[in-house]
């Protein structure tokens, strides 16, 4: 991976885990004012996908794990993560 497309990944990963974290502790926050189930699944949710971004780009950048299994680190998490918002949605009170 040449320099400029490294420091474009670590840009962008660090963008998503910001965005990620702050939507994570948003849903928290809201979790802990109305102790609402559904949306402590949202939470949850949002935090396994923000950690999958964040090891699949360290895994890649810091470890030297290799492209193909960042991208299956990262897709099992995101896919894993998409579940538990779906499962908070459908389960909504």
């Amino acid at each position: 991976m040449s320099p400029h497309a490294s420091i474009t990944v670590i840009a962008l990963k660090t963008l998503i885990l910001l965005l990620g974290g702050l939507i994570t502790f948003l849903a928290y926050r809201a979790y802990r004012r109305t102790r609402s189930q559904s949306l402590g699944s949202l939470a949850l949710g949002f935090g396994v996908i923000t950690l999958g971004a964040f090891l699949a780009g360290a895994g890649n950048q810091i470890f030297s794990l290799g492209l193909e299994a960042s991208v299956m680190l990262e897709s099992g998490l995101t896919a894993g993560g998409f579940i538990v918002i779906v499962y908070s949605l459908y389960a909504a009170e």
